[in-house]
C-alpha cells in the first residue's frame, strides 16, 4: 500500500468534507489540526489492541544501572516501543513477573524476551486498520473543524464499527488461543 500520515489524514478530511492537505505545514486549519492529532490518534489506537501487524518480539538489553528497589534488574525498551503484550525469559514469550518505567522494564529476571506493540510505517498498515484509522482521525477532526456535535456523533459511531471490524478480521490472524493449564480441564479428561 502507498499509505502516509498525509494521504491517511486528506482521507479523513475528505470524509467530513473538509480540503486535503499536502503537508502539515500547508499554513491550513486542515493542516494544523491533522499536525497536532495524528500522531496521538495513530498510537492511540495501535495501542488500544494486540494488532498482528503491529506485534513485535524482542530479546532486551539489560542496563548497568539497577533499579532502587523491588527489582534486580532494568533493561531498556525498543524505541519503537508503544505497549507490552508479555515479558518472557529464557526461550518463552510470557509469564515475566515486571513494571514499566519510564522508558526501561524493570524484573528479577537476568534475560528478557518482550512482546510488544510497536509503531509500524504507514505503509505496513493493512487495508482493514487503515479504514479504521481514517475513520478514527474523520470523528476527532470534525469538531475542531466544523463544529459540528451532530455530523461528530454520526462520525464516532461509524469510527467504532470499523474499529470493532478491523480486530475481528486481525483476531482471524493466527491460530485460537486455548485453555493450556486450568485445573478443571484436566480433571475432565
Amino acid at each position: 500500500m502507498n499509505n502516509s500520515s498525509i494521504s491517511l489524514c486528506s482521507k479523513a478530511l475528505l470524509k467530513i468534507g473538509a480540503t486535503g492537505i499536502t503537508s502539515f505545514e500547508d499554513g491550513t486549519a486542515e493542516a494544523e489540526v491533522s499536525g497536532n492529532l495524528y500522531s496521538y490518534i495513530r498510537d492511540s489506537l495501535l495501542s488500544s489492541y494486540p494488532w498482528s501487524f503491529a506485534l513485535s518480539q524482542a530479546k532486551l538489553a539489560r542496563l548497568e544501572n539497577v533499579p532502587v528497589a523491588d527489582f534486580n534488574y532494568a533493561y531498556l525498551l525498543p524505541t519503537d516501543f508503544l505497549r507490552v503484550v508479555s515479558a518472557g525469559s529464557f526461550g518463552k514469550g510470557r509469564g515475566l513477573v515486571y513494571k514499566i518505567v519510564k522508558n526501561c522494564l524493570y524484573t528479577n529476571l537476568s534475560e528478557v524476551n518482550l512482546t510488544y506493540i510497536r509503531r509500524p510505517d504507514e505503509d505496513n498498515f493493512p487495508a482493514y486498520f487503515c479504514e479504521a484509522l481514517i475513520n478514527k482521525l474523520a470523528y476527532e477532526f470534525c469538531i475542531p473543524l466544523t463544529e459540528s456535535t451532530t455530523r461528530a456523533e454520526f462520525l464516532s459511531k461509524i469510527a467504532e464499527d470499523s474499529i470493532n471490524r478491523a480486530r475481528s478480521i486481525d483476531a482471524q490472524q493466527s491460530t485460537p488461543s486455548c485453555v493450556e493449564d486450568f485445573s478443571l480441564v484436566e480433571v475432565r479428561q
